[in-house]
């Protein structure tokens, strides 16, 4: 976030706070602004949650706020920040709020963790770091990152901007394409190709497997020629509906057999197991047994 423009909250007094013009803004706390540009900043009437309708490119509430010692007397034992300013201004108060200049991104739905992932890794400074043991025929290209500790096996291939932790294992014959990032020990086995995803901690992935625009959490198993189909998809999530372009979520501690397919923005819960052979999609509770 711009430097500049957090001081410029600072110095104008006691409550401010930074937004940004967003194209899904029903996701957000939308600003309404009076029309009165202040000298520091503009004069904020009201922040509606999750605006239903009407809220396209709107002004959002980016979560930083500069106040002064008095917002304790307003907070009380309210837990809604939302619910402070806004009675804050109804009762004549000033909160002034000013564009954030720099890069916000933010991760509210599962799916935006792709989005971050991408633009964090290309910003990463870092060129090519390969701490880790890279055997014959490896091929190489771009940003690529590779922590200590880690094996990548013969004949595969990797293009940046791609991280790999520490204590992997990777290959041989394997292909991970630009926007990857994958955690410490993890096994991804032979002919696997991995593009646009986010693999976490202790992961296992067997042989064969194709996973594009996905997200596997910390712990998961999956097995030989596991398949995530990525496109357009409708998920209802906490009661709404969002259409959604991604492949496969799998939460906690997933145990995916042989031979499965997941379609666009299938959604498993923490510790659903799926047995071989089978087609999942839609959004999977915790602890489910798919057989």
């Amino acid at each position: 976030m711009d430097e500049r423009t957090v001081a410029a909250a600072l110095a104008a007094g006691k409550y401010s706070l930074l937004y940004k013009q967003h194209p899904e803004a029903s996701k957000y706390g939308v600003l309404e602004i009076d029309g009165l540009e202040l000298r520091n900043g503009m004069r904020v009437r009201k922040i509606i949650e999750k605006p239903k309708s009407g809220a396209e490119s709107a002004l959002v509430n980016v979560g930083i706020y500069v106040f002064d010692r008095t917002i304790f007397d307003e907070i009380d034992e309210r837990t809604d920040m939302t619910d402070v300013l806004n009675g804050f201004v109804e009762r004549g108060g000033v909160l002034r709020a000013y564009e954030a200049k720099g890069v916000w991104l933010d991760v509210v739905y599962p799916w935006d963790i792709l989005s971050v992932n991408d633009v964090a890794l290309r910003l990463r400074t870092a060129g090519r770091t390969l701490a880790g043991r890279v055997e014959g025929a490896v091929t190489i290209r771009g940003d690529v990152e590779i922590g200590e500790g880690s094996v990548i096996r013969a004949n595969s291939y990797i293009v940046g901007p791609v991280v790999i932790g520490r204590n992997c294992e990777i290959g041989p014959n394997v292909c991970i394409f630009p926007a990857t990032n994958i955690g410490n020990n993890v096994r991804i086995e032979a002919f696997t190709l991995v593009r646009n995803s986010v693999i976490m901690d202790d992961v296992s992935i067997g042989a064969g497997c194709s996973i594009k625009d996905s997200i596997i959490d910390k712990g998961c198993s999956i097995g030989d020629r596991f398949s995530t189909q990525s496109g357009q998809g409708d998920v209802k999530i906490n009661g709404e509906h969002r259409s959604v372009e991604a492949g496969a979520m799998l939460g906690e501690c997933c145990v995916v057999g042989d031979n499965v397919v997941a379609k666009p923005c299938t959604i498993l819960g923490n510790n659903v197991k799926v047995g071989d052979m089978k087609v999942v999609s839609g959004v999977i509770p915790d602890n489910s047994l798919v057989w």
